[in-house]
């Protein structure tokens, strides 16, 4: 076989767990033959259809066995595989379409108006629609209906393609997947996934998690999402185990799903597990099966910790970007509660420091730079030659804009980002900081500290609390609560009460929504 890339995985997978269920998609299940099947069939047609090595191939659509094919299609040509988030608006999609030269569109039924009206103006010249609508899921309902423009049908596309696997010489130095990265200012940038990245990112979590072939994975997270797709599905597929796709996350259908299917793995942020653990039927779910909770975006709340606990469960909580593919630290479950509020120890094969800009490693428990090297790190951004030069260092650590400290054990601990560091009177403040001391109150949900202009001060911060449901406080009681936990420059000066967090798909607050809402409030 002349293809080592991802590509690959299923002819190889095929004769060790050929009828073994691979993906379980509300009623339907694959089996790992039948999803090798269907993934030639597709390379075949796309092949067919004028794709070759290096092509673009976009996918849009929510988490679908669809999705899965057209990456192991892309890889078996050596063409790259663009997944698109669901949640951008027209103009955006537009962007990244036109950005990463993509002629073919792959996308979910139900989105077929914002599918057409984000091709429109680009180099797309052929968009394949996946019939979603009849899978027995949760489905998003976004963009229903029909558009004017021809998408032919994917199940069609599909059965066009030949039987005969094509083994296309593929490296695991070429180029397989391009997502693009949420800037808080500029358009996103394509980071650039090789197949050695993915493959090392695997290796990571298999090391490091305990991944075995009889794991049963639920999906609860968009695939879009690195995190989704490279810390849990490739990893379970790729050991032989099975996985269990939905479209989004709802509660009560998760916790139903994990004791239906005996779950061994989800994964998530801490408003994830929170939902869960607030859930009515929490308490009388099956909940023995798990065995892996990955956790990341922020650190848990103790008392999420100490619900989960209860049950016998414990988080790994991880720290990673895009540009790691994405794992780049785990914090061991048995250590948690002695660990509490780290982000972990380097995945196996990737190395973490913490520098200075000039490059000067920082002593433990001072604050620097948190910066990345290994083979699951990125080489590069799509078409983007200056800022891939100067993301990296003369030795060639990845600088992650992210700023945090190890402690005397190598731990790691993320203070923020540095976009995010709020500079008040000459004074640093990291926002993860101040937003976990105000969580420890139960009356909060969720919280997100952001810098607001002062005359004074130059910026200050100030506290956006979302409650929980039923629950009461004022600004009063959480400053109160703060003094003497906090220093006082690091006190939020005001406290606005939200009654809905905007978040991205993967469930992290967008600050930079609560910035310029908070820019027009004064």
């Amino acid at each position: 076989m002349e293809n080592f890339g991802i590509g690959s995985w299923l002819e190889r997978r095929r004769p060790k767990s050929g009828s073994k269920t691979a993906l379980i998609n509300g009623d339907r299940e694959l089996s790992y033959e039948q999803l090798a099947d269907r993934s030639v069939r597709l390379a075949n047609a796309l092949r067919d259809g004028g794709v070759s090595r290096g092509d673009r191939v976009a996918y849009l659509g929510d988490n679908h066995p669809s999705f899965l094919e057209t990456l192991f299609a892309c890889g078996q040509l050596g063409a790259i595989f663009v997944p698109l988030n669901t949640r951008l608006a027209p103009p955006e999609i537009q962007f990244q379409l036109q950005d990463c030269g993509t002629e073919t569109l792959i996308h979910a039924g139900s989105l077929d108006l914002l599918a057409a009206a984000g091709a429109s103006g680009t180099g797309v010249n052929r968009r394949i629609s996946v019939d979603d609508s009849t899978d027995g899921a949760v489905t998003s309902g976004s963009a229903g209906g029909q558009s004017t423009t021809a998408a032919e049908d994917f199940d069609a596309v599909l059965a066009s393609g030949g039987d005969q696997y094509v083994d296309e010489a593929v490296d695991l130095a070429d180029g397989a997947m391009i997502l693009y990265t949420s800037g808080t200012t500029g358009n996103p940038k394509g980071a650039l996934l090789t197949h050695g990245n993915i493959v090392w990112n695997c290796m990571n979590v298999i090391v490091d998690f305990d991944f075995v072939s009889t794991d049963v994975a639920l999906m609860i997270s968009p695939m879009f999402h690195v995190a989704s797709l490279d810390m849990g599905v490739l990893p379970t597929l790729l050991k032989g185990g099975t996985v269990v796709l939905e479209p989004r996350f709802d509660p009560a259908r998760t916790l139903e799903l994990i004791e239906k299917h005996r779950a061994t793995t989800i994964s998530g942020v801490p408003t994830t597990y929170q939902m869960l653990c607030e859930h009515p039927a929490w308490d009388t779910t099956e909940l023995s099966s798990l065995n892996k909770l990955t956790c990341g975006g922020s650190a848990v709340p103790l008392r999420v910790l100490e619900a989960y606990e209860q049950r016998g469960l414990r988080f790994s909580n991880g720290y990673g970007m895009t540009e790691t593919a994405p794992g780049a630290t785990t914090l061991p479950a048995a250590r948690s509660r002695e660990k509490a509020g780290s982000s972990g120890l380097p995945h196996f094969f990737t190395d973490v420091r913490i520098a200075d800009f000039d490059g000067t490693v920082a002593p433990a428990g001072s604050v620097g730079e948190i910066q990345i090297k290994g083979p699951n790190v990125i080489h590069e951004y799509w078409n983007r030659p200056a800022a891939s030069a100067e993301s990296y260092d003369a030795g060639g650590w990845f600088k992650s804009g992210d700023m945090g400290y190890k402690d005397k054990d190598g731990f790691v601990f993320v203070s923020d980002r540095l976009k995010d560091m709020i500079i008040s009177g000459g004074e640093n403040i990291y926002p993860a900081e101040v937003e976990q001391a105000i969580t420890e109150l139960d009356a909060v949900g969720s919280v997100a500290v952001i810098g607001v202009a002062d005359e004074k001060w130059g910026e200050v911060p100030r506290a956006v609390v979302l409650l929980r449901e039923g629950a009461q406080l004022t600004e009063a009681e959480l400053r109160t609560h703060l003094e003497g936990r906090l220093a006082r420059y690091k006190i939020p000066k005001s406290v606005v009460f939200v009654d809905e967090m905007p978040r991205t798909a993967s469930g992290k607050i967008r600050k930079n929504d609560l910035r310029k809402l908070s820019a027009g409030q004064g």
